[in-house]
């Protein structure tokens, strides 16, 4: 996915450690340049937000075990598959 806008840190590298920078994970400097790119790009922050919404569903399912990445990777994958769908029904951007 891309907004198609220029930015420091692109979409791809963002959507990429969406998981790492919602558990903590990165350095400061990594996430510093991550929630620079979020404050800039609409779609990505959309992403993040479907992210966090999946943390907090799979939490609440799971009792608070810990989820396989296998598993939250293929949820993530549908989710963004039906977003696709939908946004090509509905006749909106389409991201790719």
């Amino acid at each position: 996915m891309s907004c198609g806008n220029p930015h420091a840190t692109p979409c791809g590298e963002v959507l990429d450690a969406v998981s790492a920078y919602l558990d903590g994970e990165l350095t400061e400097h990594d996430a510093s340049h991550i929630t620079e790119h979020f404050d800039e790009c609409a779609p990505c922050l959309h992403e993040l937000g479907i992210y966090q919404e999946v943390k907090v569903l799979v939490g609440r399912c799971c009792g608070g075990d810990q989820v396989p990445d296998e598993v939250r990777d293929r949820v993530i994958t549908r989710i963004r598959s039906v977003t696709v769908v939908l946004r090509q029904e509905s006749g909106g951007p389409v991201d790719g």
